[in-house]
Parts: C-alpha cells; structure tokens; sequence
C-alpha cells in the first residue's frame, strides 16, 4: 500500500523544521514583548503560515508549554533525582522551591495552567501538567510515608498552594517567602513526647 505523503520522511522532516522554527520565533519574541504578543506575529516571523502555527500549537498554552519544555523536562528530571535524597521532607521542599522560581518567573505558563477548567484542553497541555504532577506527587507520597507532611494533602491541593505562592509575589524572593508560609502549614511537627501534630 501506499505510504502517506503525511507520514513520508521529507514530510515528517518538514513538520519537526517547523515547530522549531515556531518555538524559535516564540522564544525571541516573548523575550522582546512578552507573552502575550499576537500568534500570528509569531507565525510570520518563524516564516510560516497561521495554519501551521495551530497545527503544532493549537493553543497559546501548547506554545508556551513549548518553548518551556527543556526547563520543565530539567526540573522533572530534578525531582527523580531528589526521589533519593535521606531526608524526605528537605527533598520535598527542596523542589517545592525550585518549583516556585521556575513558576514565579514564568508566571504565563502559570496563568495557563490556572485558566478556566472550561477552555479546551490539549494534549500537549496535559503532558506537561501530568509531568509536573508526577515530579511533586512522588516527592509528596515520600515525605507523607516518612511523617513529615500531613497526610491530608493531595497533589492537586498542593499544586494550587504554590501557584498562588508563586504569582502572587512580585519576584522569586517573594515567592519563597510565600511558600515558607506554606511549608508551615503543611509540615507535621513532633512535640516533646515524640507525638506527631499538624501545625495549624
């Protein structure tokens, strides 16, 4: 049978030349304006059409998502590492912080993922809230196992926590002011008898 032009070498080469272009463009110009800058600005500077751009990036959310992966995929890469740590609880905070700058400084990718539960959802998008729900939720089971966490606390609680920790500061010093007092609010504590408590 027949290959599909679609599924042909050159035409699969074509379709990986464009998203990097796509991505390129992107990153230039949400250095220069910001992320908000129109898409087909984005297209016509990646020397692409409109109908190319949605194909690989049905959303902003799968473009921002996009020009982010190598952080994001860094900072996945970071909590498997942290997975081995002797002390849970520190592992778990550690990359609550890192999270927290990375959020706090990417604040559009941060709105996309608090955007309304309504909007279309994609599976780029999904990818890469499902990566970042892994990384923490294993983090989060660990220290939960050893004591140190409230059992209570899910991981799409926890994600919640340090997004609004993260946009609500000003920069990433105040963001990990904020997630200091989250950490309070979620870490178990030992009285005097060795009696595990939850702060409140």
């Amino acid at each position: 049978m027949a290959r599909s032009a679609a599924t042909t070498p050159g035409r699969r080469a074509d379709f990986a030349r464009n998203a990097g272009l796509l991505v390129s463009a992107a990153k230039e110009l949400f250095d220069e304006r910001g992320p908000e800058v129109a898409l087909d600005e984005i297209a016509r500077r990646a020397g692409v059409g409109n109908a190319t751009l949605y194909r690989h990036f049905p959303t902003r959310r799968d473009l921002l998502v996009a020009v982010y992966a190598e952080e994001v995929a860094a900072l996945c890469a970071r909590g498997e590492a942290l997975l081995q740590d002797t002390s849970p609880v520190e592992a778990f905070f550690e990359w609550m912080d890192d999270f927290v700058v990375h959020v706090a400084t990417k604040r559009a990718l941060a709105f996309a993922a608090t955007e309304s539960r309504t909007e279309r959802r994609t599976e780029q998008f999904d990818r890469w809230l499902d990566s970042m729900r892994s990384a923490a939720g294993g983090l989060l089971l660990r220290a939960q196992e050893d004591g140190s966490i409230r059992p209570d606390l899910v991981v799409d609680d926890l994600m919640a926590l340090v997004n609004a920790s993260a946009l609500a500061g000003a920069d990433p010093c105040h963001a990990r002011r904020m997630l200091r007092i989250v950490r309070h609010g979620i870490e178990e504590t030992r009285t005097s008898t060795g009696v595990e408590t939850t702060r409140t």
